[in-house]
């Protein structure tokens, strides 16, 4: 167990704890499913980058984002840009990034519209096929847009 990493542990010694606590090892290793899918979630939520630019012009801001984008990296998206302190022009660069779910949609809404209540164009590039077809699917429904 010394050796084992600690999310590995976790998830046995859960798997363990609910099988012996219910005498059902099928109830036990989804307990172990679900145990094992929130750490990993956990663990992937931080391998989000998010890089700024600023154009040799001056009137435009790039952001380049890379990793994994959704449910539980996406909620400190928002938190990565300088809305008050960018110029005219933002660029979000998605090259680097995967789109996965409606919340990072929603996330990339919510920058769009606080860059758009200051007056900043703001635009959306670099996305993969599936990125592009989810956002396409899924932007400007989550609450007020510009």
């Amino acid at each position: 167990l010394r050796r084992m990493p600690k999310s590995e542990t976790t998830v046995m010694l859960a798997t363990v704890a609910v099988t012996v606590f219910t005498h059902n090892l099928a109830i036990g290793v989804v307990v172990g499913v679900m145990v094992a899918l929130v750490l990993f979630a956990h663990r992937v939520a931080h391998l989000v980058n998010v890089d700024s630019v600023l154009d040799p012009d001056g009137n435009t801001k790039i952001y380049r984002v890379t990793g994994q984008l959704f449910f539980a990296s996406s909620n400190d998206l928002v938190f990565q840009f300088d809305y008050a302190g960018d110029p005219d022009n933002v660029v979000i660069d998605l090259s680097g990034a995967h789109i996965w779910d409606a919340s990072t949609v929603a996330s990339l809404d919510a920058i769009e519209t606080k860059y758009h209540q200051r007056g900043i164009t703001v635009s959306i590039t670099g996305m993969n096929e599936p990125s592009k077809q989810r956002h396409a699917a899924l932007a400007g429904n989550f609450g007020s847009q510009h």
